[in-house]
């Protein structure tokens, strides 16, 4: 936790890092990094801009911030199904399951932080740090894969992202954990069936 100084009587002023980080996450989550504004974001947080830029550089900085407090935590479904344990089939099952149930819109936020918080950004470096973010993710999920399938280790983890980019773009427009649910069983046994494919 960081001190500034308001006014001339040197008040000290309590300035969260942590809380910015969170608030700044939902914010970009639930509406997208471009919708958010600075102004915004200090006024939400009770700070004079100064002491944003001073903490984070900029406001890419505080997504780069966010993306890595989202991918630290219960957001990241992967990381969650591959701490269980089990069979790549298992664990990619899992992955899917738990993306049905956490993307469908829960106050007032929906979606994948990572593969939709700056998708369409016009900010040329809010745009990168989300796709290297969405990179990493597919890679992880490559890296799984290859274990037991080296040899289609590329299209296998190409279905599962790009399954989970289609859940996350439908639960922002409104689609419920029922619907995503049955996608992803579908998208569970095409899983099975193209990896048992020699």
């Amino acid at each position: 936790m960081t001190t500034e100084k308001a006014g001339s009587r040197g008040r000290p002023r309590s300035f969260d890092k942590d809380r910015a980080i969170e608030t700044g996450m939902k914010l970009f989550h639930a509406r997208g990094y471009d919708a958010v504004g600075v102004a915004e974001l200090v006024s939400e947080l009770g700070i004079k801009p100064p002491s944003f830029y001073a903490a984070f550089g900029s406001k890419a900085g505080l997504l780069a911030c966010a993306l890595e407090r989202y991918a630290a935590g219960d957001a990241n479904i992967f990381g969650r199904a591959c701490a269980e344990g089990g069979s790549v089939a298992t664990v990619i099952h899992r992955t899917l399951m738990l993306a049905a149930e956490t993307y469908p819109e829960k106050g007032g936020v929906a979606g994948c932080l990572v593969l939709d918080g700056a998708r369409n950004s016009s900010d040329p470096e809010a745009y990168q740090l989300a796709k290297a973010a969405r990179t990493a993710s597919g890679e992880a999920i490559r890296d799984f894969i290859v274990g037991e399938y080296p040899a289609r280790a590329d299209e296998l983890a190409d279905l599962v992202t790009i399954a989970l980019a289609g859940m996350s773009a439908a639960a922002r427009d409104g689609a419920e954990e029922a619907a995503l649910m049955a996608f992803a069983n579908k998208i569970s046994r095409a899983f099975r069936r193209e990896a048992e494919t020699i």
